[in-house]
């Protein structure tokens, strides 16, 4: 099936990660075999995750992109003939993001995982640490002569 090449890489499954291969739908399973295999070969290599899940990747399995392979390239065992292998660690739907909770909880993780940019997304930017006043608006420059001008501040004008 690979032409008489050599695999670059070995192949190990999460135990629970073959339980989502034989449960998914058949095409879904032939299409994840087919890749595994290219990515085995080092023919496909998948998209690298972020944030808590840097150092694992994603494979989009179907066209509509609904199903993930979720896997790292780790070191073999020794006994293997390969210096490294990928690790498959779930093969699921995407929906609702149903794959990165799994592998979060599979891989030990005790909340939710986030991408960088969720945690981006979630902390304070450093223009809101500090506090100093807006700055008023200028007329604009192509604004005609004579048009009413903005309205100053009441505190700068003196009560009679």
């Amino acid at each position: 099936m690979n032409g008489g090449q050599q695999p670059a890489f070995g192949l190990s499954f999460d135990p629970r990660a073959l339980t989502d291969l034989l449960q998914a739908p058949s095409d879904i399973r032939d299409l994840t075999l087919a890749y595994l295999q290219e990515v085995v070969n080092a023919q496909r290599f998948g998209l690298r995750l972020t944030g808590d899940l840097e150092g694992y990747r994603k494979l989009f399995v179907d066209s509509r992109k609904d199903w993930r392979v979720v896997y790292g390239v780790r070191p073999a065992p020794a006994e293997s003939t390969h210096q490294r292998e990928i690790h498959v660690v779930a093969v699921r739907p995407r929906a609702g993001n149903d794959v990165y909770d799994e592998v979060g909880r599979r891989l030990g993780m005790i909340r939710r995982p986030l991408s960088a940019r969720t945690h981006a997304a979630r902390s304070c930017s450093p223009q809101l640490a500090t506090r100093s006043p807006a700055p008023r608006p200028a007329p604009l420059p192509s604004a005609p002569p004579g048009l009413p001008r903005p309205a100053q501040n009441p505190s700068h004008h003196h009560a009679r």
